[in-house]
């Protein structure tokens, strides 16, 4: 559950031994070539085997002669001129797929025509324990040596930002930290992670400064959370939900906080609208919404974040026992608005609905942004590249956005307008929780808006994006961890004082 490379900065060289890498443009120019090719190999193996340093291909040189490294990579760059900041990540990740096996390592960051700065010289050591996440705690199979995890992997990135990238460092540690929290908890199991065990996760953060409140079935009575406790009904397991507050600026802040809303809903069998057997065991990964937001606030509380940040996680079990709410049942939310609900498969929003009710009322946030694996209709749309984004603001929008471009966890806006609103009008309560086969991904953010009132806010719907999402450079995990990186971005680009 844990990466496998123990990274330091260095902005000086040191005798080379293990493997190396170097980095290449697409010029053919390499890094640290005069150190760690003395005798020209590099460039007699680049013309035999055609490579160009075209954006993360690798040339792989063993016992490289006149070196005293035993291992020499290069990896292709591209056209500096059009390296993106995600692409630091990505060529991170690509070297750690190589040298996972390796002892030591060594590799030259500054390529010829390209000065790495300290963030991306962070990135490309983030890219690399992305990559080097596994999920394994319940294999019990007699491992032999070969295949056998590695013992951690020490890399020495040599590069001229070297002091100020081990200080960039300390929030991409953090970062991990917090992707991987976020991976394991859509990778549980749903007998080992039910809504109280995911509490007891969160309850956890507390140990780096973050407040954690946990409301009981009890106390959401009280408050008439009935859209929420309607999905519960069905389960034998005790819904909750878990409130985090991260004090980042002691009171100061005279905006007031910002929050991040997730849908955790820990196994959804669709209730009494069951769903079909084949790939019902993905439903584990229901709770993504929550596992981000959870994965997020460590983040922010592990590199001391100068935010004040509300986190609230609805937690239920979608179950189709004696006790299940009933297509044609009408609840009460929180909000008392009445929903109708037509299918108990459009769950999701239910839990949604009095979370954000409950946070706008308590806290008075500067926006809300809510995520949540929440309908299938959005991978028909966007597939798994791009998170669904639906935004009251556009503002918000634009930030999101930009967040994603910089960390290559995309969003896309849909559209949102009261020709879609009119969708959730019901004969017999005030709305209905579900639209209809069109517009599926449209209509559930229409729900969700009517119960943010003027807050800014918007719905990011990572059903593509958060578990089973195609594996790439940095990510080998079913579950992604999706999110985390997009709102920590978000808030540091333009949250924190």
């Amino acid at each position: 559950m844990a990466g496998t490379f123990e990274i330091s900065f260095k902005d000086k060289q040191k005798p080379l031994e293990g493997t190396v890498v170097c980095l290449a443009a697409a010029d053919g120019a390499i890094a640290g070539a005069e150190r760690a090719d003395p005798s020209g190999i590099v460039a007699r193996a680049a013309k035999a085997a055609k490579f160009k340093g075209k954006a993360l291909s690798t040339l792989d040189i063993l016992v490289p002669e006149g070196s005293t490294a035993d291992r020499l990579i290069v990896l292709g760059l591209g056209d500096p001129a059009a390296l993106k900041p995600h692409d630091w990540l990505k060529a991170g990740g690509t070297v750690a797929a190589k040298v996972r096996t390796a002892s030591a390592v060594t590799i030259f960051l500054d390529a010829p025509g390209v000065t790495v700065s300290a963030r991306e010289a962070a990135d490309f050591a983030l890219g690399m324990q992305m990559n080097a996440y596994r999920f394994d705690a319940y294999k019990t199979a007699k491992k032999t040596e070969e295949d056998a995890p590695p013992k951690a992997v020490k890399v020495t990135l040599i590069s001229a930002a070297g002091a100020e990238a081990k200080k960039a460092m300390g929030v991409s540690e953090a970062v991990t930290e917090g992707v991987f929290l976020a991976r394991d908890l859509v990778n549980l199991p749903p007998n080992d992670l039910g809504p109280v065990e995911f509490a007891a996760k969160a309850k956890a953060l507390e140990e780096l400064g973050v407040e954690v409140e946990i409301l009981t079935e009890k106390e959401m009575t009280s408050l008439g959370m009935g859209a929420l406790l309607g999905v519960a009904q069905g389960s034998s397991r005790p819904p909750r939900l878990v409130v985090m507050r991260w004090n980042g600026l002691k009171g100061k802040d005279k905006q007031g906080p910002i929050a991040f809303i997730g849908k955790g809903v820990v196994f959804d069998s669709g209730g009494i609208s069951i769903k079909p057997g084949a790939g019902m065991e993905e439903m584990k990964g229901d709770m993504g919404g929550a596992a981000a937001v959870t994965g997020l606030m460590h983040v922010l509380a592990r590199r001391k974040a100068k935010a004040d940040v509300i986190g609230i996680i609805g937690l239920v079990e979608n179950m189709p026992d004696g006790n299940a709410q009933r297509p044609g049942d009408i609840v009460t939310s929180m909000s008392g608005q009445t929903i109708e609900i037509i299918n108990t498969d459009a769950e999701g929003r239910l839990v949604l609905c009095d979370a954000l009710w409950y946070c706008n009322e308590k806290f008075k946030p500067r926006f809300m942004i809510n995520l949540a694996t929440l309908t299938g209709a959005i991978m028909v749309a966007l597939g798994s590249h791009h998170a669904g984004l639906f935004c009251n603001d556009d503002a918000l929008a634009a930030q999101l956005i930009e967040a994603g471009l910089a960390t290559n966890e995309r969003v896309w806006r849909m559209p949102l307008g009261p020709d879609y609103d009119k969708m959730i009008d019901s004969k017999f309560a005030d709305m209905k929780n579900t639209g209809g086969r069109y517009a599926g991904a449209v209509t559930a953010a229409q729900f969700l808006k009517r119960f943010v009132k003027e807050t800014p806010w918007a719905h990011l719907d990572v059903a593509g994006t958060a578990m089973n999402a195609p594996t790439d450079e940095i990510n080998q995990s079913w579950g992604s961890g999706f999110g985390v990186r997009l709102l920590d971005e978000l808030v540091r680009a333009h949250y924190e004082a």
